[in-house]
């Protein structure tokens, strides 16, 4: 009997929230400042470590090689600052300047870049986020549910039943009209026949 494991998770690129990052480029930035360049190497290395490219690699070589020269010319300088002369002392001024504003420009740009490209997580069911595996007894059950037919259950027909609150109404039966006026002229008819006949009676007695 083979069980369905968990599916493998790729492996991916967790970005660390503003605020860490906020902080971890100040604190860089602020320690190739107070060195005066001599310590340009932590930003880069931090950016190749990041981005994984080969051209940050290159770069953070670079910064290292004129760090070093920059130390070793630092070193070589008199102590005494009237002892130095004017071009020495411009020439380290800008390797100076120029090493800190292409450091700091450059991890800067690249770093806020990269991230941005990563963009916000992708939610589950992406190539990056696969969804979470399904419990064993629902894997097993899927498959089984799928083949099974579906059965319908037959309705009851729902019949209508009348309102037992409603009287049933029925049609009222027209009265003949004809008929009704024939009988009431027979009925005057009748009365007029005998009230002559009346008459005609207390007629005749009064002249006897």
């Amino acid at each position: 009997m083979h069980g369905y494991g968990p599916m493998p998770q790729q492996p991916t690129t967790s970005r660390p929230s503003p605020a860490t990052l906020t902080t971890v480029r100040v604190i860089l930035v602020a320690l190739t400042v107070l060195s005066c360049g001599l310590l340009g190497w932590a930003p880069m290395l931090r950016l190749a470590i990041v981005t994984r490219r080969p051209r940050d690699w290159f770069l953070l070589v670079v910064v290292l090689a004129l760090n070093i020269g920059l130390f070793a010319f630092i070193m070589a300088t008199p102590d005494d600052p009237d002892q130095m002369s004017d071009a020495a002392a411009l020439f380290m001024m800008l390797w100076i300047l120029g090493l800190l504003a292409g450091v700091i420009t450059y991890y800067l740009y690249a770093e806020i870049r990269h991230y941005n490209t990563l963009g916000a997580p992708a939610p589950y069911g992406t190539p990056g986020h696969p969804a979470p595996p399904l419990p064993y007894q629902q894997q097993h059950l899927a498959p089984h549910q799928q083949h099974q037919p579906q059965q319908h259950q037959p309705q009851p027909q729902q019949h209508q039943q009348p309102n037992p609150y409603t009287a049933p109404t029925t049609p009222p039966t027209p009265t003949p009209a004809p008929q009704r006026l024939d009988q009431v002229r027979a009925e005057l008819d009748e009365l007029s026949d005998y009230l002559r006949k009346e008459n005609k009676d207390s007629r005749d007695g009064e002249g006897r």
